[in-house]
């Protein structure tokens, strides 16, 4: 029923939602979908721009007297803003992990229950797992942590700091945990992989059974609408992802699909690839240069991770709407309207 609501109808009609991170990648879709179901947009931004409809406000996470003229007459807030992860971060990032994921996150919850905020739904990432092992079972909710990363490891110090959110005495934080986030808006790896799929030149390295968890843009979208409305969302974890967990070979042929190429039939054995990136790493060691692939971007790409999304699906009611197929269809078909990707005949 909460479900239908979210989809049909104006569930947040009248509530004034504030968004942090609205200017990032996801955020665009996430403040569709608010303005979609009828809520009154605030954005707390560091720097001043302005939208229709949407009534910027200027703060830092960083800066806890910043948040309080933000916050004043809100009901929920969405919290998207965070550093976000990047490969092998310097060591010279861990303090600004901290600060931006962990005690940014712990500024706004001081923030939110100083303005009687009835809810604030924070996204985290499944990444706080840790990697998974081929063929064990999927991550749960309940499953334990072991975050490997500056990034994971301050994304799980922000869902404590959110879930210890209170008003009136009770829970207000929700928690989702997203699945590696892919979309015409999000770029990245996954939007190289198009654009190298596209191309013809894309060769896979393995055999492409190591495990991939995803979930669309658009979908998470609607499940961040979901966890600020449900009524039973709060003092909850939700991992959120497209229903499945695929390989990466299937990943592979579907985005082949989408852009009109066959499959790519040949394959780097894992073993020529990773002497391939140790030689590379030393030749641009030698000549002063960043390497264009290193071994860690190849264990990256073979790493498994695997997680269950359906505990969101039983307790709210989520239902995924895009899978592979559907999915990629939709990123290439916005990919090739906003001209980063060219058609089958311009790509060769």
């Amino acid at each position: 029923m909460q479900q239908g609501l979210a989809e049909g109808g104006a569930p947040l009609s009248g509530r004034r939602v504030l968004v942090t991170g609205a200017t990032g990648a996801l955020g665009p879709e996430v403040v569709a979908a608010l303005v979609a179901a009828g809520a009154i947009l605030r954005t707390l931004q560091r720097t001043p721009t302005s939208a229709h409809g949407i009534e910027p406000r200027v703060g830092d996470l960083t800066m806890l007297d910043t948040l309080h003229p933000a916050l004043d007459g809100i009901d929920i807030v969405i919290h998207l803003a965070g550093l976000l992860h990047i490969a092998n971060p310097p060591p010279s990032l861990a303090d600004a992990y901290r600060r931006v994921n962990d005690e940014g996150t712990a500024n706004l919850v001081r923030a939110c229950e100083a303005a009687g905020v009835r809810r604030l739904v924070y996204t985290s990432t499944i990444a706080v797992y840790g990697r998974t092992e081929p063929g064990t079972p999927a991550r749960t909710e309940t499953s334990p942590c072991a975050p490997d990363t500056p990034y994971a490891v301050t994304k799980l110090a922000g869902e404590r700091h959110a879930l210890g959110a209170t008003v009136s005495g009770g829970s207000s934080g929700v928690v989702l945990r997203l699945a590696a986030v892919y979309g015409a808006h999000v770029k990245g790896n996954y939007r190289r992989l198009v654009q190298s799929i596209a191309s013809g030149w894309y060769v896979p390295v393995g055999a492409g059974r190591n495990r991939r968890t995803l979930v669309h843009e658009s979908d998470v979208a609607r499940a961040l609408v979901l966890a600020a409305t449900h009524p039973a969302a709060p003092g909850n974890v939700f991992n959120v992802t497209d229903g499945q967990v695929h390989q990466v070979r299937d990943i592979v042929v579907a985005i082949a699909r989408a852009v009109d190429r066959r499959p790519p039939r040949l394959r780097v054995p894992v073993a020529i690839a990773t002497v391939g990136a140790t030689a590379i790493e030393a030749l641009a060691g030698v000549a002063r240069r960043t390497p264009p692939v290193t071994r860690a971007m190849l264990d990256k790409l073979l790493e498994d991770i695997a997680v269950d999304g359906r505990h969101l699906c039983g307790a709210l009611g989520f239902a995924p709407q895009y899978g592979l197929t559907q999915g990629w269809q939709q990123v290439v078909a916005r990919m090739r309207q906003d001209g980063t990707l060219g058609r089958r005949s311009d790509a060769g």
